[in-house]
Order: C-alpha cells, then structure tokens, then sequence
C-alpha cells in the first residue's frame, strides 16, 4: 500500500478539473439550480480517476525503461547517453521522463514528454559533456505515466545508482587513429609535411618500377636476377617518444569548463596512440613539485592501456613544479635520446628563466618541445576597444603580457627548443603537426 501511494501522482489535468467544479460547487451555493449538474460532474471526474488507476494499476510491470551508457565516458567530447522505453499497456500513454544524471553536469531541467503506442517501444538519445576525470554516479531513471484520460500518473523507477568513470578523451584519440590510419589527418587540420631527405631504414629488396628512384638501384640484387632491383626503405622506427605532463598551480587554470591539465592528458593520449601507430615508442611522466608517473617508453599491444590508466588518475597540485627534480629523473632514466613532449605553462618571461637551465640542459641530450598556451581571455581583451582611461591601461597591461609569450617562444628557439604555443583547442592539432614535421624532417 505504501508503494501505491508513493507511485501515485495526480496531474494538471485533474487539478484544473477539480478547481472547475470547486468554482461550480461556490456558484450553485447561489445558483441552486446547479447544484444536480454540479454533482453529476464531481462523480463523473471521480468515476474517471478511478478508471484511470486501475487501467495504471492493473499490471505491476506494466511499462519497462533502461539506460544505456558507454563503459566510460570520454572526458571533454560529448558522450551518447540512450533510453529505451517500453509500454506493455494495452492504450497508448504520454510520458514524462526524468533522468538523474550525475551532479557534476548540474542539470537540472532534463526532461523528455513523448508518447508511446500500445505494446511498442521507444528510444530517446540525449548527450552529455564531462569537463573532469573520476566516477560519474547516475541516480534513477524516473518515469511518469499518464493514464488515457490523463487525469492520474504512475511513477517507475528504473536504473538506481550505477557509477560510469570518464577517462582521458578516447573518443578524440579513436578519431586521429582513424584518420592516420586512413591518411585523413588534414580533416581536422593536419598538415601534410613534404618529405625531406632520404630515409635509410631499410625494408626490403623489390623490382624495379617506372618512377623509382635510381639511386637505390641494388646491383648485386640485379646481378643475381638478372633483372632491375631496388631497395625499398620505410621510416625510422622505434624512436622514443615521451609526452612530460607539468600538473603545477598553473596547470589548473580554466578554459571551455575544463582545465589545462585535462587538455594536455586528452592530446597526451592522442600524441602517444599515433607515434605507437607510427611505430615508434611512447612514454610518460609527469610531475609537479615530486614526480609523478612515470612509464617507460614501449609500443607493445597494452602500452596505451597503461598510459590510459595512468592518466586517469592525475590531479592538478598547487605546488610550484620542479623542473630541477625532472631534470635529474631524466638525466638518470633516459639514457637513449627521445622527443622529450613537455607541456606546461608560462605566464611570464621571468617564470620561464627560471626554469631556462633544465631546460637548456634537457635540450643537449633530447629533442625537447616545450608545450605552452596563450591566454584567450587576454587576447579577446587585446582587440576590444577601450573607452576609458583604465580599460586604456588594462589592455597596455594584456598587450604586454601577450607580447611576453612570444618572447618567450623566441627565448626557447634560441636556446635550441622547439617551442609550441596554441590555445587549448588548437593543442592537439598543433601538437601532431610538429611530431609529423620533425618525423619528416628525420629529427627523430
């Protein structure tokens, strides 16, 4: 009985029924005449709720609801969330449906109202963005059905508590995988880099054909065949790859819900599945003021689960980085020389010479590309107009500071770096571009 009365809701309709013949019920207080009208009435609209719940009531599992989600979510991409409905009830019936999505997205107006035929079944597909890594709980699936003459409701509930972890963007990893795979990469914005120079890993002896270069031409190969044969190279493999995540104070700062920290681990991802599909060896460490993970460069088959799981679980700290302990970890660790991905933030020229000598030093026995991002706020603030006296000093402040980061590109060039610096939703297609550029021009 408890369970009747908690699944028993009266809608709209029946209120604003009621409220017509409470004004019918004053009105024949005057209107004597009414009166036998006004009782007809109110024993037809009880005669009609009592139809209504037992057409609701009359089966327990009389309409069934389930949620469908990925295994995980996919940090900072929009992910399909499905419901499938369906309505055993012999009559057709309006719905509403209340899905409690985690509270992370704060939503709280996710409401559908649809209906569905008798004995058939529906699907509603809705979308949902997270902005952070970690257990996402879902709450019920509550759905409220009306009865045909739409004066009473039922309340199912269906699909209680089922926590879905969001891991690093897969989804943006599976695409790039996609288009490297099927030479694609210029879709997002990908350049194509001219080849440079003349590869010599060397793959295999093969007969000559119209267009192939004469200078590979294997004349001990041709002898023996008596016929043209070339040899036949392919891209340096197996070069090292390690993608150094700064998880500092200033990692933390915002852009699009996210944080820096969240863009650099979702391209991390990306960068570390195509040089895998490149066939070269993707790593990882990060670090704040302690360091943090740290996987040795592999491009075995479960690689990319370790670096998954690894990146799963980072947290930004708001400690000061330590660049000095990273140089000493590197120094120790990495003895072979590998493209050292280092992405991290400046905000200041002064804050970057600061950490000048580790890099310097990173840079005489690696290929370091130093990872930084332009302020968008400031830059939006740069190319507005000022109509005052302290805006005019706000964005001298802003050009300054915008100038500061491109110096500061220029003091890392100088110093014998790659220096890369992008908005956060440029990171990843800047990223891939110089990986494939230094690929081509066999920097690496």
């Amino acid at each position: 009985m408890i369970n009747f009365f908690r699944s028993l809701y009266l809608s709209a309709r029946f209120f604003q029924i009621s409220g017509g013949l409470i004004v019918a019920c004053v009105a024949a207080y005057f209107l004597p005449f009414l009166f036998p009208a006004v009782k007809v009435g109110i024993m037809l609209g009880a005669g009609m709720a009592l139809v209504d719940i037992g057409m609701l009531y009359r089966s327990r599992d009389a309409f069934a609801a389930t949620r469908k989600t990925p295994e995980r979510l996919s940090n900072g991409d929009q992910n399909e969330i499905e419901l499938q409905l369906e309505n055993r009830y012999a009559f057709s019936t309006r719905c509403e449906i209340i899905d409690e999505v985690p509270e992370q997205f704060q939503l709280r107006d996710l409401q559908f109202d649809l209906g569905v035929e008798a004995r058939a079944q529906r699907n509603i597909k809705y979308l949902l963005r997270p902005t952070t890594r970690g257990e996402y709980k879902f709450g019920t699936l509550n759905v409220y059905v009306h009865s045909p003459f739409e004066l009473i409701k039922r309340r199912y509930e269906f699909e209680e508590d089922k926590s879905v972890p969001t891991y690093p963007s897969y989804l943006q990893m599976r695409k790039y995988e996609l288009l490297a795979i099927s030479n694609k990469l210029t879709e997002v914005g990908v350049k194509k880099v001219r080849r440079l120079g003349h590869t010599t890993e060397f793959e295999q002896i093969k007969e000559y054909v119209r267009g192939d270069d004469y200078r590979t031409v294997n004349w001990s190969a041709s002898a023996r065949a008596n016929k043209l044969m070339v040899n036949q190279y392919t891209d340096e493999k197996s070069q090292n790859m390690y993608c150094i995540i700064d998880k500092s104070r200033t990692m933390k700062m915002p852009f699009a819900g996210m944080t820096l920290l969240d863009y650099a681990i979702n391209t991390t991802l990306v960068m570390s599945n195509i040089a895998i599909l490149k066939r070269d060896k993707a790593g990882l460490i990060t670090f704040a003021d302690k360091i943090g993970s740290v996987i040795a460069a592999d491009n075995k088959a479960v690689q990319m689960n370790f670096i998954m799981d690894s990146l799963y679980n980072q947290t930004t700290k708001f400690q000061e980085a330590d660049f000095a302990r990273l140089h000493v970890m590197v120094k120790r660790k990495l003895n072979q020389r590998s493209l050292l991905v280092l992405f991290t933030n400046f905000e200041s020229l002064t804050a970057m010479k600061r950490q000048l000598p580790y890099l310097r030093s990173l840079a005489k026995n690696h290929l370091l590309m130093v990872v930084f991002f332009e302020n968008t706020e400031l830059k939006a603030l740069v190319k507005s107009r000022p109509k005052t006296t302290e805006e005019i000093y706000t964005k001298a402040i802003g050009e300054n500071f915008v100038f500061e980061k491109k110096l500061i590109v220029k003091e890392l060039e100088k110093n014998g770096m790659i220096a890369i610096l992008t908005t956060p939703e440029n990171l990843t297609v800047a990223t891939v571009n110089k990986y494939l550029e230094l690929k081509s021009r066999r920097l690496i």
